[in-house]
Protein backbone atom coordinates (compact mmCIF):
# COMPACT_ATOMS: atom_id res chain seq x y z
CA UNK A 1 0.00 0.00 0.00
CA UNK A 2 1.17 3.51 -0.74
CA UNK A 3 1.45 6.08 2.01
CA UNK A 4 1.95 9.75 1.28
CA UNK A 5 2.05 12.91 3.34
CA UNK A 6 0.96 16.46 2.53
CA UNK A 7 -0.94 15.54 -0.64
CA UNK A 8 -3.77 17.97 -1.18
CA UNK A 9 -6.98 17.20 -3.06
CA UNK A 10 -7.31 18.05 -6.71
CA UNK A 11 -9.61 21.02 -7.37
CA UNK A 12 -11.17 19.04 -10.25
CA UNK A 13 -12.40 16.23 -7.97
CA UNK A 14 -16.13 16.63 -7.36
CA UNK A 15 -17.23 16.15 -3.78
CA UNK A 16 -19.93 13.48 -3.64
CA UNK A 17 -20.84 13.91 0.01
CA UNK A 18 -19.86 15.19 3.42
CA UNK A 19 -20.93 14.92 7.03
CA UNK A 20 -20.03 16.66 10.25
CA UNK A 21 -20.09 14.52 13.38
CA UNK A 22 -19.84 15.12 17.10
CA UNK A 23 -16.73 13.51 18.63
CA UNK A 24 -18.76 10.82 20.41
CA UNK A 25 -18.75 7.01 20.06
CA UNK A 26 -22.24 7.07 18.47
CA UNK A 27 -20.81 9.00 15.53
CA UNK A 28 -18.86 5.97 14.33
CA UNK A 29 -21.97 3.95 13.43
CA UNK A 30 -23.69 7.10 12.14
CA UNK A 31 -20.78 7.73 9.76
CA UNK A 32 -21.06 4.17 8.40
CA UNK A 33 -24.83 4.40 7.89
CA UNK A 34 -24.75 7.85 6.27
CA UNK A 35 -21.88 6.96 3.95
CA UNK A 36 -23.64 3.78 2.78
CA UNK A 37 -26.87 5.70 2.20
CA UNK A 38 -25.34 8.68 0.39
CA UNK A 39 -22.81 6.80 -1.78
CA UNK A 40 -25.47 4.37 -3.12
CA UNK A 41 -26.84 6.69 -5.85
CA UNK A 42 -23.34 6.94 -7.35
CA UNK A 43 -23.23 3.13 -7.76
CA UNK A 44 -19.50 2.54 -7.22
CA UNK A 45 -18.09 -0.81 -8.33
CA UNK A 46 -15.84 -1.07 -5.26
CA UNK A 47 -16.87 -2.62 -1.96
CA UNK A 48 -18.78 0.13 -0.16
CA UNK A 49 -18.77 -2.11 2.94
CA UNK A 50 -14.95 -2.05 2.93
CA UNK A 51 -15.09 1.75 2.57
CA UNK A 52 -17.55 1.99 5.46
CA UNK A 53 -15.22 -0.15 7.59
CA UNK A 54 -12.28 2.15 6.81
CA UNK A 55 -14.41 5.21 7.57
CA UNK A 56 -15.34 3.64 10.93
CA UNK A 57 -11.69 3.13 11.78
CA UNK A 58 -10.67 6.66 10.79
CA UNK A 59 -13.62 8.30 12.57
CA UNK A 60 -12.80 6.27 15.69
CA UNK A 61 -9.19 7.48 15.52
CA UNK A 62 -10.34 11.06 14.94
CA UNK A 63 -12.55 10.90 18.03
CA UNK A 64 -9.90 9.26 20.22
CA UNK A 65 -6.97 11.42 19.12
CA UNK A 66 -8.58 14.72 18.09
CA UNK A 67 -7.87 17.51 20.57
CA UNK A 68 -9.05 21.09 20.91
CA UNK A 69 -9.78 23.52 23.71
CA UNK A 70 -12.82 24.67 21.72
CA UNK A 71 -15.92 22.76 20.65
CA UNK A 72 -14.89 20.56 17.73
CA UNK A 73 -16.27 18.11 15.19
CA UNK A 74 -15.11 15.31 12.94
CA UNK A 75 -15.68 16.00 9.26
CA UNK A 76 -15.93 13.24 6.64
CA UNK A 77 -15.92 14.02 2.91
CA UNK A 78 -15.80 11.79 -0.15
CA UNK A 79 -14.78 12.66 -3.69
CA UNK A 80 -14.60 11.14 -7.13
CA UNK A 81 -11.15 11.57 -8.68
CA UNK A 82 -11.45 10.12 -12.18
CA UNK A 83 -12.24 6.46 -11.59
CA UNK A 84 -11.12 6.55 -7.93
CA UNK A 85 -12.99 7.22 -4.68
CA UNK A 86 -11.16 9.31 -2.08
CA UNK A 87 -12.50 9.63 1.48
CA UNK A 88 -11.14 12.19 3.94
CA UNK A 89 -11.58 12.36 7.72
CA UNK A 90 -10.69 15.67 9.39
CA UNK A 91 -10.10 16.37 13.10
CA UNK A 92 -8.26 19.00 15.17
CA UNK A 93 -5.37 16.68 16.08
CA UNK A 94 -1.77 16.92 14.93
CA UNK A 95 -0.68 15.11 11.72
CA UNK A 96 2.62 14.06 13.29
CA UNK A 97 0.65 11.95 15.80
CA UNK A 98 -0.86 9.75 13.05
CA UNK A 99 1.23 6.60 12.87
CA UNK A 100 0.79 3.15 11.42
CA UNK A 101 1.15 0.69 14.32
CA UNK A 102 1.76 -3.04 14.33
CA UNK A 103 0.32 -4.12 17.69
CA UNK A 104 1.10 -7.45 19.32
CA UNK A 105 -1.52 -10.17 18.97
CA UNK A 106 -2.75 -9.74 22.56
CA UNK A 107 -3.30 -5.97 22.21
CA UNK A 108 -6.94 -4.97 21.69
CA UNK A 109 -6.37 -1.58 20.01
CA UNK A 110 -4.15 -0.02 17.38
CA UNK A 111 -5.25 -1.76 14.17
CA UNK A 112 -7.30 0.99 12.51
CA UNK A 113 -4.65 2.33 10.15
CA UNK A 114 -3.36 -1.19 9.61
CA UNK A 115 -6.80 -2.11 8.24
CA UNK A 116 -6.87 0.99 6.04
CA UNK A 117 -3.37 0.18 4.80
CA UNK A 118 -4.44 -3.39 3.94
CA UNK A 119 -7.71 -2.50 2.18
CA UNK A 120 -7.17 0.87 0.46
CA UNK A 121 -5.07 1.33 -2.63
CA UNK A 122 -3.38 4.27 -0.90
CA UNK A 123 -3.78 6.50 2.14
CA UNK A 124 -2.24 9.71 3.38
CA UNK A 125 -2.07 12.08 6.32
CA UNK A 126 -1.53 15.82 6.22
CA UNK A 127 -2.73 19.20 7.36
CA UNK A 128 -6.47 19.71 7.04
CA UNK A 129 -7.67 22.87 5.29
CA UNK A 130 -10.10 23.13 8.24
CA UNK A 131 -7.19 23.12 10.72
CA UNK A 132 -5.73 20.05 12.36
CA UNK A 133 -5.32 16.74 10.56
CA UNK A 134 -6.78 15.01 7.53
CA UNK A 135 -6.37 11.28 7.05
CA UNK A 136 -7.68 9.95 3.76
CA UNK A 137 -7.79 6.79 1.71
CA UNK A 138 -8.25 6.10 -1.97
CA UNK A 139 -9.90 3.15 -3.66
CA UNK A 140 -8.78 2.94 -7.29
CA UNK A 141 -11.19 1.87 -10.01
CA UNK A 142 -14.31 2.59 -7.95
CA UNK A 143 -15.90 3.61 -11.25
CA UNK A 144 -14.02 1.72 -13.97
CA UNK A 145 -14.52 2.91 -17.54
Amino acid sequence: MAYTIDRYPSPEAPRLGAMTLHPTPESVSRARRWFLKFIAPYDPACSVEDCALMISELVTNAIVYGRSDDVWFVRVEWFREGSALRVEVHNPGFPVNVQLCRPDAEETHGRGLLLVDAIADSWHVGLSPFGGTVVSFTVAEAWPD
